[in-house]
């Protein structure tokens, strides 16, 4: 019996032997053929991933491939993340043995190779985030093994092929994000393995089949933003395993069975908002005990919202834009039953028909709870002050509704509210002055009330202010100057039909940001300040129905991007100022009922009757003839023979006093040659070298904070300053250095912005030692520079602190509204030459301030003649930000500076330096960018900026993921930092149009933000 084991066994592993001997050749020359053509396959590899697929080494080791360790056979390709670009060749079929293909979040197109279908042992094909077009293969019966399919992100379209129905150990099925058609078939319910399943966002239609109700192991059932239709079947509440139900952005009707959810225990997500369900909330839904999210918002529900106490894990409520609620006092009792939800961080319940008065216990609802959506109901009476218990809500929202009596001195504890909204309601008495603790706000609207009083002075302390709107009230007094210090707004200021009086401040030319401004209908007097043309991203500016008198100013011609300019109803006197017509994208100019006199000019918005108003102005001559004016009068002969006398002798004046200044300036440059090292028009008032010397401790290595091209930079203290300066030492033995020092205080002596460095003063003096000494003083930035915080890994080890989106985002618009004021508000052109994270300062308030011009260019336009005054000093820049075509010679020009500007914005999205290592052979941020845009930013967007999930917001419940929202605003910025890095100089984005961009996404960004979807 033993030897006849033996032989048997011998005999055994001789076969295996010869088996494995005569077929692994084979089969490694065939896997090895497969991955060959797909690498050729592949027109794309920004990482070089496939440089270790040569004959070189062994395929088992190339990037990527997992072989079986007995057979050397390929059981695994993946490929995932790595931007390759290409199709998917058919000898992958080839792959006999492969069990996970894995080429997700790539750049593959083409259909899917139907040879796939011969991979009998695959057990999991992830194609997801690609742009593979055409149908799912239909012959899918060899699939056998498969578990996971995810083909979502890509352009497929057809309908679910019958194949699918005999991958019965399929768990997985995610095919969201497509173009798919047609019904959810039937055949669905063969999948009796299935736990996920995932189809939203196609356009999918019909009811949901009977047979999904089979499908008992079912965890994950998502169909949102399809075109389904028709009820719920009832026996789907037979699945109890289910946790998450998504079917929002359908047209699912009918209403909810009343025991729908007594199975559903393990139900954390419900969500079936925007459809067109009906009938009640039912009472059942207590016993999904598990429920995290509750999403019912934009149905046809009604009724009485029942009691949801025994749902203490409930997070988000939303029942919003619904008919819930009889407009009775018992209306919003359900509350009280929330106080037992500890974990509940949003609330939404606005646009029902809800009645009564707001009660005291929504004082006791969860310490955690951030966003109190009630607006546009039915509510009335005064609002508890119980109410300010809430101290973590970061939202709340009453508008809308009929709310009367004073706004609670309890708001003031709401230390971390970020957007209050009020309006709308019947609020009287005083605005109350704790409005400035609330330091953390960006929208505030408390519009459409009967506030009275004076607007109290300390919402400047709101520096973070972008939307405010305090219009038709009552408020009276003066515009406190505290307003116009919110440098912060960006989108609005209404102060509209109110009764305030007094004039319009010169300060108001601080709100260089602001998209709208309105201060009409009110008893406003005065000139209308010509600090306004300072307001440089204005669209929209109403100053009617005020008393302002005088002429209207020409500096409103410097808001390039105005659309909107409404005059009407003032005391204007004077003439139209002609430059008006400049403003190209002017659609509405109402000047009516003034007293304004002269010609009207005809070019721009004074060309089209229909964007112009004009009427009540007696003394108003010319213009367009569809107007119907009176012809200007024409000036006699005796006047031009005046007018002509006039001008010959002031050409004779202007002459002479021409000669005697270039004798005056060529004696002093006689007299003053040894001098020529140093500025000759420098108005600073110098300090001394001892002044420095002892204020940074003798230049004390402690005192160091910065090192540049040309010199050293201390912090220090100065007698003649009572706070910190940063001292900037220039290093005289460095060639360039001279020059540097002058350019420097050119360039900056007459420029005044809120986001430049101020220069403070300035030493040319000699040190202890005899040697020449030059030194420029600038105010301390406590925060460093912007470079400090986008690689604190590298500049600054122990700063571990990063700058979030908006932070950025608002470094940004800083930086942009310099070049801005340098490029076309400035005396002359100013060209920076040399934008970069190391020359921009971040003050205690983390506002951007742009510093270092030591090699900046001023220009002076002469007959359209650029003439440059100053000349830069070696490399026009610095390597990675300064633009290709100065390293070719070309002169210096506001595109180099838009260049830079660019490069800039994309290292601050990425947190990649454009000089990073990874950058070779040609390569370079542009481009790295341009490859993931915009369909694959998550893989180039700096990882600090990716949503935490202990941070995450309750936006739209995918907890760990961006919103739309936040996605489009990234698209938009990426998109700018695209367009003015481009290599074509004339092809770049002018500031002007960024600037107006910035703005827009600003806007945008607000304004689309509702934290409960």
């Amino acid at each position: 019996m033993f030897p006849t084991f033996s032989l048997c066994l011998s005999l055994l592993f001789a076969f295996n032997f010869i088996q494995n001997t005569t077929t692994s050749p084979l089969g490694n020359e065939t896997d090895n053929l497969a991955l060959l053509k797909f690498k050729e396959s592949i027109s794309n590899d920004p990482y070089g991933i496939l440089a270790s697929w040569n004959i070189s080494t062994h395929y088992c080791n190339w990037h990527g491939i997992t072989c079986s360790p007995i057979n050397q056979r390929v059981t695994q390709l993946n490929l995932e993340g790595y931007k390759l670009h290409g199709f998917i060749p058919p000898h992958v079929g080839n792959l006999s043995f492969l069990g996970n293909l894995n080429l997700a979040n790539n750049s593959f197109f083409g259909k899917i190779p139907n040879e796939l279908s011969r991979l009998f042992r695959l057990q999991a094909l992830s194609l997801n985030n690609n742009y593979m077009t055409g149908e799912i293969p239909t012959n899918l019966t060899s699939w056998s093994n498969l578990k996971g399919l995810y083909l979502y992100g890509n352009h497929l379209i057809g309908k679910l092929p019958i194949g699918i129905s005999s991958l019965h150990k399929l768990k997985t099925l995610w095919i969201s994000e497509n173009n798919l058609t047609g019904r959810i078939p039937s055949f669905i319910g063969n999948l009796s393995s299935l736990t996920t399943l995932i189809m939203g966002i196609n356009d999918l239609e019909g009811n949901i089949p009977q047979e999904m109700c089979s499908l008992k192991k079912l965890i994950l059932m998502e169909i949102l933003e399809n075109r389904l239709y028709g009820t719920f079947p009832p026996c789907l509440s037979n699945i109890s395993s289910l946790i998450y139900i998504g079917a929002g952005f359908n047209e699912f009707n009918g209403s909810l069975p009343p025991n729908m959810f007594n199975t559903f225990s393990n139900l954390q997500y419900f969500l079936i908002g925007r459809n067109q369900f009906s009938g009640t909330i039912p009472i059942s839904i207590a016993n999904a005990s598990a429920l995290r999210k509750l999403e019912l918002a934009q149905n046809h529900l009604v009724g009485q919202v029942p009691s949801l106490g025994k749902l203490p894990d409930l997070q988000v409520l939303n029942l919003e834009l619904n008919n819930l609620g009889d407009n009775s006092t018992k209306d919003l009792e359900f509350l009280k039953s929330l106080t037992n939800c500890s974990k509940l961080q949003a609330i939404s319940i606005p646009y029902n028909n809800f009645g009564g008065n707001l009660p005291t216990f929504v004082g006791n609802l969860s310490t955690q709870l951030r966003q109190l959506y009630v607006g546009g109901n039915q509510i009335s009476g005064k609002i508890p002050p119980e109410l300010g218990n809430l101290i973590g809500l970061i939202l709340l929202s009453l508008d809308n509704c009929h709310f009367e009596g004073v706004i609670p001195t309890t708001f003031g504890k709401f230390e971390r509210m970020q957007k209050l909204s009020l309006d709308r309601n019947k609020f009287s008495g005083e605005i109350p002055s704790i409005i400035g603790n609330l330091s953390q706000l960006y929208h505030l609207t408390i519009g459409d009330n009967m506030l009275e009083g004076n607007i109290p002075s300390s919402i400047g302390n709101c520096q973070k202010l972008q939307y405010l709107d305090l219009s038709q009230n009552n408020l009276r007094g003066t515009i406190p100057i505290e307003v116009f210090s919110l440098s912060s707004l960006t989108n609005l200021l209404n102060l509209s039909k109110n009764s305030l009086s007094g004039g319009l401040p010169r300060e108001v030319g601080k709100l260089k940001s602001v998209n709208k401004l309105d201060v009409s209908e009110n008893h406003l007097s005065g000139n209308i300040p010509g600090t306004i043309g300072e307001c440089t991203v204005l669209e929209y500016l109403y100053l009617q129905g005020n008393s302002f008198n005088g002429t209207i100013p020409s500096s409103l011609a410097s808001l390039k991007g105005l659309r909107y300019l409404d005059l009407s109803r003032n005391l204007l006197s004077g003439p139209i100022p002609n430059v008006l017509q400049n403003i190209s994208v002017l659609e509405h100019l109402n000047i009516s009922f003034n007293m304004l006199e002269g010609e009207v000019p005809i070019e721009g918005v004074f060309g089209n009757v229909s964007r112009l108003t004009v009427t009540g102005n007696n003394k108003l001559c010319g213009g367009i003839s569809v107007l119907r004016l009176q012809p200007c009068p024409v000036k006699g002969l005796k006047h031009y023979k005046i007018k002509l006398i006039v001008v010959i002798v002031s050409v004779i004046s202007i002459l002479l006093m021409m000669i005697i200044i270039l004798t005056i300036n060529s004696m002093r440059k006689r007299n003053q040659k040894q001098y020529s090292d140093s500025p000759t028009t420098d108005p600073l008032a110098k300090v001394s070298y001892q002044d420095l010397h002892n204020g940074t401790n003798g230049f004390s290595a402690s005192n160091l904070v910065g090192l540049g091209s040309f010199g050293s930079v201390y912090k220090g203290n100065l007698a003649s300053e009572e706070k910190v300066v940063a001292i900037k030492v220039l290093n005289l033995q460095k060639k360039g250095a001279h020059k540097s020092f002058i350019a420097e205080c050119q360039a900056l002596k007459n420029m005044r912005h809120r986001n430049l460095v101020k220069i403070l003063t300035c030493c040319s003096s000699t040190d202890y030692k005899g040697q020449e000494f030059k030194a420029l003083v600038f105010e301390y930035m406590s925060n460093g520079c912007l470079e400090q915080w986008l690689h604190p890994g590298i500049v600054n080890a122990g700063n571990q602190r990063m700058l979030d989106l908006d932070q950025r985002f608002n470094i940004i618009v800083d930086i942009a509204s310099v070049l801005h004021y340098l490029h076309h508000e400035c005396e002359k052109l100013v060209i920076h030459c040399d934008l970069k994270p190391s020359n921009v300062l971040l003050d205690n308030d983390m506002i951007a301030h742009v510093s270092d011009f030591g090699i900046a260019r001023l220009v002076s336009v002469i007959d359209n003649t650029s003439h440059q005054e100053t000349s830069t000093i070696g490399i026009k820049g610095t390597i990675g930000y300064a633009p290709p075509e100065y390293g070719m010679g070309s002169e210096i020009t506001t595109y180099g500076d838009m260049y830079s500007f660019g490069v800039l914005m994309l290292e601050m999205l990425t947190g990649r330096r454009p000089t990073d290592e990874m950058f070779e052979d040609g390569q370079n941020l542009h481009m790295f960018v341009e490859k993931s845009f915009p369909n694959n930013l998550i893989h180039i967007l700096d990882p600090h900026l990716l949503p935490r999930n202990e941070e995450a917001t309750m936006e739209d419940g995918n907890i760990g993921n961006f919103t739309p929202i936040v996605e489009k605003y990234l698209v938009s910025l990426f998109q700018i930092g695209l367009a003015c890095s481009v290599e074509s100089p004339k092809e770049r984005m002018n500031i002007v149009d960024v600037t107006r961009e910035l703005s827009m996404i600003k806007k945008a960004f607000i304004s689309g933000v509702r934290n409960v979807r």
